[in-house]
């Protein structure tokens, strides 16, 4: 993600393993380890013309390709007590564990957030737990696919609300419908846009697309444009 510029003054630093600091003349040796990270597809940004091949080259000495948290389930819950130990000191709280369902729950979750989203969770359940043990329901996960039953939807107020919809034979029906569908998702996940997304399987942009044309999220400001001049000079008075 550097600018081109600093990439050259990156790798004029590695080269030559020396700085100048602002306002002096006198370089100064470095004696470091350099250690990068990326989510950027770097084989595509060079041939693209926005990172140096030259630069890539120099970093890449020993690479290690991490996966997403859903691809590492080892990883997960040592994670979150590594999490509930910082935020358990810094707000005071007195919650120590994860109860089992909680536990199962952030194991078996996708975790579209990967890592960050991991430590919000934390964070988020320490500040509404009432009790020592963290529940299933402090965490505020969005329910997996395999916990709701298909046949469950025929009878839910979902169905119901569709089977509304259709009754009144509306030319944008389909509009409606997701309409609808959007804005159930976005209550049952109480308005956490990231977990929304994730159950109805769309990107975050298109959610909150969506959810800016309903009037559920505050869409962006349109940019105002300068009021063009006449020309005429006001005469005073």
């Amino acid at each position: 993600d550097l600018s081109l510029p600093i990439q050259v003054k990156l790798l004029r630093v590695l080269q030559e393993r020396e700085v100048v600091r602002l306002g002096s003349r006198h370089p100064i040796s470095l004696d470091v380890r350099l250690i990068t990270a990326t989510n950027v597809n770097l084989d595509r940004a060079m041939a693209a013309g926005r990172f140096r091949e030259d630069l890539f080259y120099r970093v890449k000495v020993a690479e290690i390709a991490l996966p997403p948290l859903r691809d590492r389930p080892g990883d997960i819950l040592p994670l979150a007590q590594h999490f509930l130990a910082i935020y358990r000191q810094r707000l005071g709280h007195a919650a120590t564990a994860f109860s089992p369902e909680a536990s199962e729950l952030m194991k078996r979750y996708p975790w579209p957030g990967n890592i960050r989203e991991l430590e919000n969770v934390v964070h988020h359940a320490l500040l509404v737990a009432l009790n020592p043990v963290i529940s299933a329901a402090d965490l505020h996960l969005a329910p997996l696919a395999g916990d709701v039953p298909a046949a469950s939807l025929s009878a839910g107020p979902l169905a119901a609300a569709l089977q509304r919809e259709m009754e009144r034979s509306l030319p944008n029906l389909y509009h409606s419908v997701v309409d609808l569908l959007v804005r159930a998702a976005f209550e049952h996940c109480h308005h956490n846009q990231v977990h929304t997304a994730a159950v109805l399987g769309i990107t975050r942009n298109v959610l909150r697309a969506h959810l800016a044309r309903l009037s559920l999220i505050r869409g962006r400001r349109p940019v105002s444009r300068p009021r063009k001049s006449s020309g005429r000079k006001q005469r005073r008075r």
